[in-house]
């Protein structure tokens, strides 16, 4: 008799933690079982006073415990020691949620073990005399969707240590539901925010496990290669278990564009593969490339081809143009006018010839970063071709305001400078952007749009000449653009209304608070960084991390200070020395600098102790076997198991011409100093355990301060 055997979400929160022979004994177990569970050297037996829980032999030290859920369906909830599975069998917990409708396995001893383990590390004297959720009922938390079996361990809970314990290892509701609370999230803000989302659409018959199996709310593997993947860790693990919350916003029918945001490591980025994947599924058969799958790095752009293949298959690949935006305006240009050659710059070579035609002009009164940002961020990226245009149009986020005479002289210097390019044949990516959003409008207007659905990863470093460009390649309409990006997370100087480019996304977003990436006390130290500096949500109103938070757990945060920078990169070899001692030579450590001139001293003197190390560039990291440096623009979109952010001294960042612009420029110079701390933000939550900052003489003023002596 074959049967199914899927593997529950929690589960593998132990299961990660076994020796590797077992890890490997369990994946065997599994195709045993699924071929035939009675076989004689699986051993399987129902556990006496409970009708659904059975064990089964893994190893002859190991076994396994499985639900049954209908007479061919099993799910696998633990894997125990053989001892410690025929203990206390009253210890175990099986429960279809019923706000939820999910099925939830709880180890009530385990579970009160780590509670145990968390309060001896606690002195009584730091205890709160109470429980941190006596203000609320039992009533008031079942019907938040808390887990009833641990309602008596929630009474116990006194700090917050305790508490996250407790989180990383109960269902995932109950976790969110408690953490929220202790937030100090009223309970009627918890049940519209965290419970109504994940409420199961239809009534919850509790004993019905067969029904529970097929909610979204039930997180668990699907097959031999899913199970495969959460024993070996990695992205993998997103093919199975996607949120509730998460499912719901991929599978939505939406009026129009929508948008999910959240903090690093909420899983946007995974919910925009498997929206590609749900909307391919929508569409008739055919070949066509209907879907584009855009993001504003080369680098993510290739991470997005290989994660997409691996989890739809060649078949719904194919139906996916999975490129980067610039890559696509150049193609969008290129298709248009084949027998044209364009000489690119970047913008930093731009800003160049800005400040040269300001010198030869002896103009003084204008800055050529300044003019740079007006011409690529206004007048390309809302297509503005002429003078009256210009003076009508929206500068919405520029900071400074311009009079009528003022946007005079800057139009006449806008003429001058694409004069001077279009003479030389030189374009920035933008211009090229901007260019290839007219060639779209015409080409829709004549022959349709080039897309059914687009959808945007990192969606906050798109420049509106880019929007412009989307959204004259797909018709306004159900479903037609998706967008994940977080405004925190933004490390170049794009900032729209994205309303005002005919994109509106307001009624339709969702924001993810759980990090499954970095650990709490990461989150906690990354979340300083940020300043109290205000951000906004791409449609004008503004955004925030309320709520955002991790159940992980792990060490603390280091800030070293050194006396020079010799003694910096001693102090680099030796972490990097100490960590790979303690994990036995693995590589998953990333070493991130603010300038790119530190990245070869970093690498150099790594290689030359004996450190094999390599500087990430436009392609990514050359090996994976090494250490990886990057600058911290570089590691946008990267995630590593340790991490070093070097180098971030006074005077090196922020960078000395951000200092220059307090009192010349001050609201650019707010601009500036936003980015940076957006830079520093996403190199520090890269890292998923450990994370070490460090500088030389004076440490910058975004890092914490030392106490006075």
């Amino acid at each position: 008799m074959k049967v199914e055997l899927r593997l529950l979400d929690k589960a593998d929160k132990e299961i990660s933690k076994l020796p590797r022979a077992v890890k490997g004994a369990i994946y065997d177990f599994q195709r045993k079982f699924r071929e035939d569970p009675a076989s004689h050297s699986l051993q399987l037996k129902q556990l006496e006073g409970n009708s659904r829980l059975y064990s089964a032999r893994v190893t002859d030290a190991y076994r396994a415990l499985l639900l049954k859920v209908s007479g061919t369906q099993y799910l696998l909830v633990a894997v125990k020691p053989r001892g410690e599975a025929y203990e206390n069998l009253d210890r175990y917990a099986c429960q279809v949620n019923p706000v939820s409708g999910g099925i939830e396995f709880v180890d009530i001893v385990h579970a009160e073990d780590i509670l145990l383990t968390q309060r001896d590390v606690v002195p009584p004297a730091q205890r709160g005399p109470e429980s941190l959720f006596a203000a609320y009922s039992a009533t008031q938390l079942l019907e938040l969707g808390v887990a009833a079996p641990l309602l008596p361990l929630i009474a116990k809970i006194t700090t917050e240590e305790e508490l996250l314990g407790l989180a990383e290892y109960a269902p995932q509701l109950t976790a969110e539901v408690l953490l929220r609370l202790y937030d100090g999230v009223s309970p009627g803000e918890v049940l519209e925010q965290v419970t109504t989302p994940v409420r199961a659409d239809d009534a919850v018959d509790v004993a019905d496990y067969e029904k529970a199996m097929a909610r979204p709310a039930t997180l668990v593997t699907t097959d031999d290669i899913a199970l495969q993947a959460v024993l070996e860790g990695d992205f993998a693990r997103w093919q199975v278990f996607l949120h509730p919350l998460q499912r719901k916003v991929v599978e939505r029918s939406y009026n129009g564009p929508a948008r999910v945001s959240g903090g690093p490591g909420t899983g946007k980025t995974i919910v925009a593969l498997h929206r590609v994947r749900h909307l391919v599924d929508s569409l008739p058969p055919g070949g066509a490339k209907e879907v584009l799958f855009t993001t504003f790095n080369k680098n993510l752009a290739a991470d997005l081809r290989s994660r997409l293949l691996e989890l739809a298959g060649r078949e719904i690949f194919e139906r996916v143009d999975v490129i980067n935006i610039d890559s696509l305006a150049s193609k969008v240009a290129t298709e248009a006018e084949p027998g044209v050659r364009r000489h690119w710059m970047d913008d930093s070579r731009a800003v160049e010839l800005w400040r040269q035609m300001l010198f030869e002009l002896e103009e003084e009164r204008w800055d050529a970063r300044f003019l740079h940002d007006e011409w690529s961020q206004v007048v390309l990226g809302q297509a503005v071709s002429s003078r009256d245009d210009y003076f009508r149009v929206r500068r919405a986020g520029r900071g400074r305001t311009l009079n009528r005479m003022q946007r005079a002289e800057v139009w006449q210097l806008i003429e001058k400078f694409t004069k001077r390019l279009s003479e030389a044949n030189l374009w920035t990516f933008r211009q090229v952007a901007a260019h290839a959003a007219r060639i779209e409008k015409a080409r829709a207007a004549s022959t349709g749009h080039r897309y059914k659905y687009v959808v945007v990863d990192e969606a906050q470093d798109l420049s509106p000449a880019h929007w412009m460009l989307l959204r004259a390649m797909v018709a306004p309409g159900p479903n037609d653009m998706f967008l994940a990006g977080d405004t925190h997370q933004r490390i170049y100087d794009n900032y729209v209304s994205l309303g005002s480019l005919g994109i509106a996304i307001r009624g339709r977003s969702t924001r993810l608070t759980l990090s499954y990436r970095s650990t709490h006390e990461i989150l906690t130290v990354a979340e300083k960084l940020l300043g109290s500096e205000e951000w906004d949500d791409l449609d004008g109103g503004t955004d925030s991390l309320d709520g955002y938070r991790s159940v992980l757990r792990g060490p603390q945060p280091s800030f070293r200070g050194y006396p020079s920078r010799q003694n910096e990169l001693d102090g680099i070899v030796q972490q990097v020395k100490d960590w790979l001692s303690a994990d036995g030579a693995s590589f998953s450590i990333g070493i991130a600098v603010p300038e790119r001139r530190l990245m070869p001293e970093v690498e150099g003197y790594l290689n030359s102790h004996g450190l094999a190390a390599v500087s990430i560039g436009a392609g990514g990291p050359r090996k994976p076997d090494a250490v990886h440096v990057g600058t911290l623009h570089r590691f946008k979109g990267l995630e590593y198991q340790r991490m070093i952010v070097a180098g971030i001294s006074d005077g090196i960042f922020p960078a000395p011409r951000v200092e220059s612009l307090k009192e010349t420029e001050p609201l650019r110079y707010q601009r500036e100093i936003k980015q940076a701390r957006s830079l520093l933000f996403v190199a520090a939550t890269r890292a998923r355990d450990s994370l070490v900052v460090s500088w030389h003489g004076v440490p910058s003023p975004f890092l914490p301060q030392p106490a006075p002596d």
